[in-house]
């Protein structure tokens, strides 16, 4: 009689229907989560029959920490900012990503020589490049000559006006030494000093008395539109979302922009570790990052990725001029230095707010 139930268990189980396999992927939501979903999400479900649940936080990294040392973890791939992605994996928060699963480029070039430097982590995988950058409103220049570089920035005799930017020293500095010539391969070794900072203050020095200071980005856009600032520090994708969805015609200063990167991670006890690893294999390839930036004005991380973008989602407007990963406008630029700000940041912001009251 017992070996009978134990055979009717057996058989019992083998008829159960098999759980279905599934990835959950937690991200910012809005027209990010929505470039994910049509670029990563839905291509990856149907090539793999992997169910792929999207969950939206107002930032990812939030539950993170919480969740896996409660030995809870609900979710298996989360889109971070770059610090938090450093900050977690060195607190072993996260699951080491061997980059020999990432799919090669096109022509067979190795994916981590494919990807930006440094934008492949021992726990990170980037998806997309964003900047921060110089603004104005081309109407304001129609029939004169437009700035065009981070020195026109700090140029008040050639280009009056008020300049605009938001009140915090990183980026600020960096910009600043920019705009009074030092190369960006060399704004932080020269920025550790304490002449570079000199040097970048009293650049700021030469703009103090026109600047209109911001704390939310979407303030530069609302600055330009009402015509209170000449130029102004702003975010690239809030320009590219005034000018597509409010017929703005505000220009871009690509030269010295600094870009910055968001990426998957996998917190450390996800429950469904292999198909977090195999939906970040597909969703960095070099096809699903060039379809992320036609959604979304932030640029694929890998060289493969450029060729291929094509046109916004209103069929009129070429993406490849407004990302900062495209070649012409990473001529100049500067990628973000996180270990330098984790080692200086309260220093700098100390000495940027008492330059504020001086």
């Amino acid at each position: 009689m017992k070996k009978l139930l134990i055979l009717s268990t057996a058989l019992g189980a083998l008829s159960l229907p098999a759980v279905a396999q599934e990835v959950n992927i937690m991200g910012w939501g809005g027209s990010y989560t929505t470039s994910q979903i049509e670029a990563y999400h839905k291509p990856f479900a149907e090539k793999t029959g992997i169910k792929v649940v999207s969950i939206d936080s107002d930032n990812p990294a939030t539950p993170i920490k919480a969740q896996v040392e409660a030995g809870n973890v609900t979710f298996d791939v989360a889109s971070v900012e770059f610090a938090d992605a450093v900050r977690f994996c060195d607190e072993g928060l996260l699951e080491t990503i061997d980059p020999a699963i990432l799919t090669p480029a096109p022509d067979g070039t190795a994916a981590i020589d494919d990807f930006l430097p440094g934008t492949v982590t021992e726990c990170f995988v980037a998806t997309d490049v964003f900047a921060t950058v110089i603004a104005f409103n081309g109407k304001a220049y129609d029939g004169k000559e437009a700035p065009a570089t981070m020195a026109d920035f700090f140029d008040l005799t050639k280009f009056p006006g008020k300049r605009g930017s938001r009140k915090n020293a990183k980026t600020l500095l960096e910009m600043a030494l920019i705009g009074d010539g030092v190369p960006t391969a060399d704004v932080y070794a020269i920025l550790a000093t304490p002449e570079g900072v000199e040097r970048a203050f009293a650049k700021l020095d030469t703009i103090k008395s026109e600047m209109i200071w911001w704390e939310a980005g979407a303030q530069p856009p609302q600055l330009l539109a009402d015509g209170e600032v000449a130029m102004t520090v702003a975010y690239n994708g809030r320009i590219f979302n005034a000018n597509v969805s409010e017929n703005q015609d505000f220009r871009i200063i690509w030269d010295g922009q600094v870009y910055d990167v968001e990426g998957w991670v996998v917190p450390k006890g996800a429950p469904n570790l292999q198909n977090a690893m195999d939906f970040i294999s597909f969703s960095t390839g070099t096809e699903p990052l060039a379809k992320a930036a036609e959604w979304i004005s932030y640029g694929p991380p890998r060289k493969s990725s450029a060729p291929l973008v094509g046109m916004y989602q209103d069929g009129k407007t070429e993406m490849a001029p407004n990302l900062p990963t495209s070649p012409e406008n990473l001529t100049n630029a500067l990628f973000s230095n996180l270990e330098f700000w984790a080692d200086r940041d309260t220093d700098l912001n100390e000495r940027f707010n008492a330059w504020l009251l001086k």
